[in-house]
């Protein structure tokens, strides 16, 4: 393996989905420069300067067509297209996900295919997967493998595993039920939330283990739906439910059950040790998306999208203070040395970016992004103390004004 240094090699940073960010954010008054884009997934970052964009189409999904990604390297400042992937076959829609592999190579799963580029977006190699339904990204091992499974909430997930040289399968294993959330991994061991039941599979000898005592049926008798992605942090996966929602421009009142949304946590030690809690209490809530975790400051985010509510909780899941006036729903980042939160907030005068002290709530910054369409998918940092927010119809960079 050639071997790339990247800060923010991922989404959320990376396979445990930890959403930290090293460095400092943008402070002050903040400013933004927004490029109108077609579906921005996520941006992620190559050696020292590099920025990579994938996007992906849509509207042709809507009459049963196939769709496609593309990726592209873009200009760290102005956000201007240096080099450009050709469309990239994918299938069935639904966001994708880019990662910089530890050999140098970018790799896409987008729909039923998975692609490998080199950083100049050129093409050099693919792998269509066996199950015809979006496959819904990936992780990267610590041996390296790739591991990704299909989408869907009533077809059995078959997690698969990727060699990236070869672009082959080298391992796969159904699991006793479907699965919506994007997977998670700790080590070579995957951590898969089903819409029923978290399970955990390890790449051991040669073979898929799937953990036989270590298992969590998080729905029962809660009146809730599937769960969304797992947070490996301090010694528990940490997620949330009631994920089914209708979700068009904007999660507000887009929750589809009466229940409220939980927060959920799962010792990874003993699965017997789990526990949840209502995010908000307010009758339909829903999320498409992970929690936020504070090891430092034992700290975890949880959220309402539906009911606009931003609720911080102890590990101990007891609340500690509340927003009320906050829509969130993408993803978001942690700034450790600062504790500052980075997340959106979709309203009159369509989105902005809000930053926010961790331990209080407090607003620190803000600046408006614009745009019809909430944002539910994935920011980074930047190189130069600054953030990169993807919203479904623009990318845009924040920055200190």
């Amino acid at each position: 393996m050639t071997g790339v240094s990247s800060p923010w090699p991922a989404e959320d940073g990376g396979p445990a989905r930890l959403q930290i960010a090293s460095g400092q954010p943008p402070t002050g008054a903040l400013r933004a420069t927004v490029r109108r884009t077609l579906l921005s997934t996520m941006t992620i970052l190559g050696a020292p300067g590099e920025v990579f964009l994938l996007t992906h189409s849509a509207l042709r999904a809507r009459f049963g067509l196939p769709t496609t990604a593309r990726v592209e390297r873009i200009d760290p400042i102005t956000l201007k297209t240096q080099q450009a992937s050709p469309r990239l076959p994918g299938g069935p829609m639904w966001p994708g996900g880019m990662a910089l592999h530890p050999n140098g190579d970018l790799y896409v799963v987008y729909g039923r295919w998975l692609h490998r580029l080199d950083r100049d977006c050129r093409i050099k190699g693919r792998l269509q997967l066996p199950v015809d339904a979006p496959w819904n990204s990936f992780v990267i091992l610590a041996c390296g493998l790739i591991a990704t499974k299909n989408l869907s909430e009533t077809q059995p997930a078959r997690l698969t595993l990727i060699d990236p040289e070869r672009l082959c399968e080298v391992a796969a294993v159904t699991l006793p039920d479907a699965s919506v959330a994007r997977l998670s991994a700790d080590g070579d061991t995957v951590y898969v939330v089903g819409v029923d039941t978290i399970r955990r599979v390890t790449w051991h000898d040669g073979a898929l283990q799937v953990d036989p005592d270590w298992h969590w049926a998080y729905r029962r008798d809660s009146g809730t739906s599937f769960g969304w992605d797992a947070v490996i942090a301090g010694g528990h996966a940490w997620f949330m439910d009631n994920g089914a929602h209708r979700y068009r421009t904007s999660m507000t009142r887009a929750g589809v059950l009466p229940s409220a949304n939980r927060l959920l946590r799962v010792a990874l030690a003993d699965a017997a040790d789990h526990a949840g809690v209502t995010v908000s209490g307010l009758p339909g809530g829903s999320i498409t998306n992970p929690p936020l975790v504070d090891t430092d400051r034992r700290i975890v985010i949880a959220y309402d999208s539906a009911n606009r509510v931003l609720q911080a909780f102890g590990f101990d899941l007891k609340p500690l203070w509340c927003r009320r006036d906050i829509g969130c729903a993408s993803h978001m980042l942690l700034f450790p040395a600062t504790g500052t939160i980075v997340t959106n907030d979709h309203g009159r005068g369509g989105e902005w970016l809000v930053t926010l002290d961790i331990a209080t709530g407090a607003e620190r910054g803000r600046v408006r992004l614009g745009g019809l369409m909430q944002g539910v998918v994935f920011p980074s940092p930047g190189w130069n103390d600054d953030i990169y927010w993807c919203g479904m119809d623009k990318l845009a960079r924040i920055f200190s004004g």
